[in-house]
């Protein structure tokens, strides 16, 4: 090698080398210092996309389990309202119960009826409750009810299979085909409740018919009509789908005239006596059991909560709370006039009335109950795509530390050593001064 003193090659070489060393030194530092083997593109570019993806999969999934968990929150929240409405009402029914008793007079029914007021307005107290500035069970978050609206149905499971429209209700018998014993001496009195009045009207069986019992010559013909033909159908939903009997046998079905809650049949009760007064038990048990399998409502738009537990958009949960207020639940009018117990025959009809009221907030609850359970499954579920998006994370980017030590001492090494080299390959140009001497 020829001996030069302009150009110093083995330094020059020796220095780009200890560049070489210091970058990968750096890297290494960087590497051991963050725990992350990709802090930048550069590192490897394809690893960094599909990280960076994982990531955003990751923030997405724990905002998820946040959204999931202040939903389960808030469905607690109207189900404890929820709850106290359904205590409230069987304190109510006490009341009812108590009111129909003659051992009661009027003045005390007066009395009862004070309490019974307050407690309705407590009914709607708990309907007004909120979350987050969010009025919950006011009918406010329901869900899209087509229009008209729906129409009250009643339905009674106890008649024979083979029930028809128009029999003579001397000809009736139960499920069983067992004889109700009616006859045409019999006496029998309809009630039925609609926006808090109740009405009351009787007559003599004769050769009365299931259709005639709401016919134009009574004053229930107005409001409810006898639904044919008889079968498991008791009527349609809110989304316009055909309702049946949930035992799939035959029903009896009395529906409302009108729709909304404007034309709601809170209540039904149909009683028969014989000449004397004497009530018809056999025919009673099977006829004071019409339960409501449809409920009215106002047509409404969809206003139900939309809950997001994806990470995608329309990846989520529609929570729809129904009307759990007074109005709604057939205790008071839209004018204000309070379901009256005050009679003996008020306070009867009150009884159905208020079963199926119960029936409306059993309902709801159940609702509440099952979207509470889902939220938990959904919260668990979205816990372990976390974990395991994040485990898949790790393998990409996280750095292996033992070996990362291992590079950074190796390369702090070959830099001292390069640091070393150039320091000789420096002193090999002053040999040549010898030369000049």
């Amino acid at each position: 090698m020829a001996m030069v003193v302009k150009n110093n090659m083995s330094a020059k070489n020796t220095l780009n080398q200890l560049d070489k060393n210091d970058k990968a030194l750096a890297k290494s530092l960087k590497k051991a210092a963050s725990g992350m083997k990709i802090n930048s593109a550069g590192d490897d570019a394809s690893g960094y996309s599909i990280s960076e993806r994982m990531d955003t999969q990751l923030r997405s999934l724990n905002q998820d389990d946040i959204n999931t968990q202040n939903a389960n929150s808030l469905l607690k929240t109207a189900e404890g309202a929820v709850a106290s409405t359904l205590d409230i009402l069987k304190t109510l029914k006490e009341k009812a119960i108590n009111a129909a008793n003659d051992t009661n007079t009027d003045a005390d029914r007066a009395v009862m009826q004070k309490e019974f007021n307050q407690a309705v307005d407590q009914i709607d107290d708990n309907a007004n409750v909120t979350f987050n500035s969010q009025t919950l069970v006011d009918g406010s978050q329901n869900h899209r009810v087509n229009a008209p609206g729906t129409v009250t149905s009643l339905s009674n499971e106890n008649l024979h299979e083979g029930t028809k429209y128009n029999a003579l209700l001397t000809s009736l018998t139960d499920h069983n085909d067992n004889s109700l014993d009616i006859s045409t001496s019999d006496i029998v009195t309809i009630s039925y409740v609609k926006n808090c009045k109740t009405y009351t009207y009787s007559q003599q069986v004769k050769n009365l018919r299931i259709n005639q019992l709401f016919s134009n010559n009574t004053i229930g013909a107005a409001d409810i009509k006898l639904r044919t033909p008889v079968n498991n159908t008791v009527g349609t939903d809110e989304f316009g789908q055909t309702v049946t009997t949930a035992s799939g046998r035959t029903a009896i079905t009395f529906q409302a005239k009108h729709e909304g809650v404007d034309g709601q049949i809170a209540g039904l009760t149909i009683t028969f006596t014989d000449s004397k007064g004497v009530a018809k038990q056999k025919a009673n048990a099977v006829f004071n059991d019409f339960k409501e399998t449809v409920r009215a409502q106002d047509p409404s738009d969809d206003n139900s909560l939309v809950i997001q537990t994806g990470t995608k958009a329309n990846q989520s949960v529609k929570v729809g709370l129904s009307d759990m207020r007074s109005v709604a639940l057939g205790l008071r009018a839209k004018d204000g006039t309070v379901l009256s117990i005050e009679t003996q025959v008020n306070a009867n009809a009150a009884i159905n009335v208020l079963d199926n009221a119960v029936q409306k907030v059993l309902n709801q609850q159940t609702t509440i109950g099952a979207l509470g359970s889902r939220m938990e499954y959904t919260s668990a579920n979205l816990v372990t795509a976390s974990e395991n998006t994040q485990s898949s994370e790790s393998v990409i980017c996280d750095a292996n530390m033992a070996q990362e030590m291992t590079e950074y001492t190796k390369n702090n090494v070959l830099k001292q050593a390069a640091q070393s080299m150039l320091a000789q390959a420096n002193q090999s140009s002053s040999s040549v001064l010898s030369l000049l001497q």
